[in-house]
């Protein structure tokens, strides 16, 4: 994937300067806003406001609690923001101490991100919390492992059981595909 300002008309919004300079690192021409935090303020939301009726606004906040706040913060100021997620794998940092963030994230973590977006889809997701529950994912000793699991397999990142749902049903991901990724999980692919 070729990121530049002729092709790739997105503004992405990252949490901080240090994922502007990891991004710019890779592609220099990319353009990012930067929350600087998970306080986001009324004026960057004002600002994505207003860009969002030009361009389009991807959001790529960490994998991690403040990157969640910031991403549901700014998806409910601009609901047409597309959704760009790493794993918490590729978000390690190499150096203990290091929190978890998109800035540790390598070059082709990256791309797949910015390659695989989701967007808010108008239909309505067909799982319903009883067949989320009975596919194993709240409260059984695996609950967790599978959320992330099929998060990663999506490329929807992780979340708690309620977040979990709640992003599935956003996305539009069917019953019939939640099933098949199940399934390929159980079987080990």
């Amino acid at each position: 994937m070729v990121l530049n300002k002729k092709n790739f008309n997105a503004v992405v919004v990252v949490e901080g300067k240090d994922d502007t300079i990891r991004l710019k690192q890779f592609f220099p021409g990319i353009e990012t806003i930067e929350t600087n935090g998970s306080a986001v303020s009324k004026e960057v939301l004002a600002e994505l406001k207003k860009l969002s009726q030009k361009r389009d606004i991807i959001v790529f906040t960490d994998p991690d609690f403040n990157g969640e706040r910031i991403r549901r913060i700014v998806s409910e100021a601009v609901p047409n923001a597309k959704q760009a997620f790493i794993t918490r794998e590729e978000g390690k940092p190499d150096k203990k101490g290091n929190s978890l963030g998109v800035e540790h994230a390598s070059k082709e973590a990256i791309e797949r991100a910015l390659s695989d977006l989701y967007e808010v889809k108008p239909e309505v997701s067909d799982i319903t919390k009883k067949a989320y529950q009975n596919l194993g994912f709240v409260g059984g000793s695996n609950s967790k492992i599978l959320r992330e699991k099929v998060g990663i397999k999506l490329g929807i990142g992780y979340g708690n059981s309620k977040q979990f749902y709640k992003r599935l049903v956003t996305f539009g991901v069917s019953l019939d595909e939640l099933v098949e990724v199940v399934k390929e999980i159980e079987n080990g692919k």
